[in-house]
């Protein structure tokens, strides 16, 4: 998928960020629900496939000490001119090869980004976030279901995160928004899935 995000940058097409602002009562929810049962500061969180930085920046406002990964240099160029961008920091980076990022990391966000991993690649990513993680620390994907499609990520459900991430578990899912989704977009039938660090 990596070429074709780089190739929806540069020519300007990029639905999953409008869609991002039509779900952001959705979103906003569930950093409520994250942050009821901690403290100000929250701690460190990492966006992954941050893409512009829309979350990364929303979470750094919120008081996260946030950092934001994506590995199209166009989408973090334009992450560090926007406003507040000073808030959180931006890296050109592999989510599955996390070299650069500074842990130990409490809040992990992944809108969108390990459903369109292939297998291997979603083994690394998860043992690179295992290893930045503190103990207990949770993390908030959103993930389409599996599926042949042309043009949109594999998806991803219970049993990919399971193989992934073995040292978490599922706590909490729920439907994600979909009203400002394109239709095919929309047909993939996206969730939010909660997870948090368990040592196994």
């Amino acid at each position: 998928m990596s070429l074709g995000y780089q190739l929806a940058y540069r020519v300007g097409i990029t639905p999953w960020e409008k869609a991002g602002e039509a779900a952001a009562d959705q979103f906003s929810g569930l950093l409520d629900r994250e942050e009821a049962a901690r403290t100000r500061p929250f701690g460190r969180t990492l966006d992954l496939g941050c893409g512009t930085g829309s979350h990364t920046l929303e979470l750094a406002r919120r008081g996260w000490t946030a950092t934001g990964v994506d590995n199209v240099d166009r989408a973090i160029m334009k992450a560090r001119t926007r406003h507040e961008a000073e808030l959180a920091e931006f890296i050109v980076g592999d989510v599955t090869e996390l070299t650069g990022v500074q842990g130990p990391v409490d809040f992990f966000l992944d809108i969108g980004c390990f459903h369109g991993l292939d297998d291997q690649q979603r083994t690394a990513m998860g043992h690179g976030l295992t290893a930045l993680a503190t103990p207990g620390a949770t993390m908030l994907m959103l993930a389409f279901r599996p599926g042949t499609r042309p043009v949109l990520p594999r998806g991803a459900d219970e049993r990919d995160l399971g193989r992934a991430f073995r040292e978490w578990k599922i706590v909490a899912r729920e439907p994600a928004d979909t009203a400002g989704m394109p239709g095919p977009m929309k047909k993939t039938s996206p969730q939010f899935f909660r997870l948090e660090h368990v040592r196994r």
